[in-house]
């Protein structure tokens, strides 16, 4: 439940609703870079965005989590004071892949050495940890504009 994130000392865990006190802060702080990487795909993080709907939408993948229907990982510091990321994993909704893995960090971790072990670190423990056999990596080993071409699954 808890995958630490070598070469620092941030960990991933399955998110939760009472984690919307880091959660919101995180995604506003970063919501205009969030929004041109997930915004097309998932009209995500919205402008007008509140804490009550992060709230809401972190109860849907609480729920979600439980229901092994697909995972929302936070990334977070050791005393788990902050949110710095998240990363999904999600059932595929393109053909072409039996999963659908994607993640981000906030704007002031963008291009550090905190963000380049999370990248080294999700395909691996991917391939290790979980049971899938062609994951996709969105934004990743396909761009999201090449994802949102594929034929949707029915």
């Amino acid at each position: 439940v808890r995958v630490p994130v070598p070469g620092t000392d941030l960990h991933l865990r399955p998110i939760a609703e009472a984690d919307t006190p880091l959660d919101y802060p995180a995604v506003m702080g970063s919501r205009a870079r969030l929004w041109e990487i997930f915004g097309p795909a998932w009209g995500w993080p919205p402008e007008t965005m509140t804490y009550e709907q992060d709230r809401v939408d972190l109860l849907r993948h609480e729920k979600e989590i439980a229901a092994h229907q697909s995972f929302n990982y936070a990334l977070l510091d050791e005393p788990e004071t902050a949110i710095l990321g998240c990363v999904y994993i999600d059932p595929p909704e393109r053909t072409g892949s039996d999963a659908e893995v994607s993640w981000w960090v906030v704007d002031n971790l963008v291009d550090s050495d905190a963000e380049r072990a999370l990248d080294a670190l999700v395909p691996q423990w991917i391939a290790a940890h979980w049971p899938f056999h062609q994951p996709r990596y969105l934004g990743r080993t396909i761009t999201w504009h090449d994802w949102l071409a594929l034929p949707r699954l029915d």
